[in-house]
């Protein structure tokens, strides 16, 4: 196939297109920063011609980056506007297949009981443009046309959020937010890939999509160790007042399921647990400098 990808560059796209181009497929970057902006001929222009679009466009702020407001404009609009321009571009230029990244924290806090993909939705002012796109890609899913939503839990690994929180837990700074007997929905860096791979052929539909969920307090405590500290600090009442209901849909406990999605493509994640070497290649750059 060949497969246009917003995002090409982020973490997730760069592990989405090793893992496309070993499939075979032909895969060829999308500059998605401007989608919004962009006319719609110039934008459906650039992706005649093309079998699907893999939007990964739009990763969340990472560290004291939750607290400003430009940050979160920018992804509200690559989430929102962004999505329904290219989903609009992709009708335009006749592709069959989009398939589209989206995040768990849309669901309501649900505890310790299980969340699939069944579970209610909690829209916020936070969530609302996540929910936008998604609804974009949905509606695009027809008898001829296929729209696939993956519900992504947070990205742990080669990742950006991860160094961060390595290195603030080495300073003692905050980590995790929510309660440690909450959840949190977790995928590998190198299972994000096969994910992306498995949804070509899966499909209309949402999907979730990480490994087994961990207790936060189980996930704090890891990141601490891998810096040899005893152990790791949640987000207090001040912080969590800065971050104001953005930093309110990343506190919610989420125990995902991912068995739809496994059963219905055949994706497993060969990171199905998570442990302290989940962080080895962020740490060795954390702990060098």
């Amino acid at each position: 196939m060949r497969v246009a990808v917003a995002g090409a560059l982020s973490v997730v796209g760069r592990s989405a297109r090793r893992a496309l181009g070993r499939a075979g497929h032909e895969v060829v970057e999308v500059d998605s920063a401007d989608a919004a902006l962009v006319s719609s001929d110039a934008l459906a222009s650039s992706l005649d011609g093309y079998d699907a679009l893999v939007n990964l466009a739009a990763q969340l702020p990472v560290g004291f980056g939750v607290t400003h407001r430009r940050a979160w404009r920018a992804f509200d609009m690559l989430r929102s506007e962004g999505t329904r321009a290219l989903v609009a571009a992709a009708d335009a230029a006749g592709i069959r297949r989009v398939v589209h990244l989206s995040s768990s924290f849309v669901y309501a806090d649900q505890g310790s009981h299980w969340v699939s993909e069944r579970s209610p939705v909690c829209v916020t002012e936070a969530t609302e443009p996540t929910s936008v796109g998604e609804i974009a890609v949905q509606d695009y899913g027809s008898a001829c046309r296929v729209g696939v939503v993956l519900r992504m839990g947070t990205v742990i690994g080669d990742s950006g959020r991860t160094r961060w929180s390595l290195r603030s837990a080495a300073v003692g700074r905050p980590v995790c937010s929510g309660s440690p007997e909450g959840y949190a929905h977790v995928i590998h860096s190198d299972d994000v890939g096969d994910a992306v791979l498995a949804a070509l052929d899966a499909p209309s539909g949402v999907y979730n999509v990480g490994a087994t969920p961990v207790l936060r307090a189980d996930l704090a405590t890891g990141f601490a160790h891998a810096v040899g500290r005893d152990r790791a600090v949640f987000v207090g009442p001040l912080l969590a007042r800065l971050g104001g209901p953005r930093l309110e849909p990343l506190a919610r406990s989420v125990r995902a399921t991912s068995r739809h999605f496994g059963d219905t493509t055949g994706w497993e994640p060969h990171r199905d647990v998570f442990d302290t070497s989940w962080f080895e290649a962020a740490r060795l750059e954390v702990v060098g400098q």
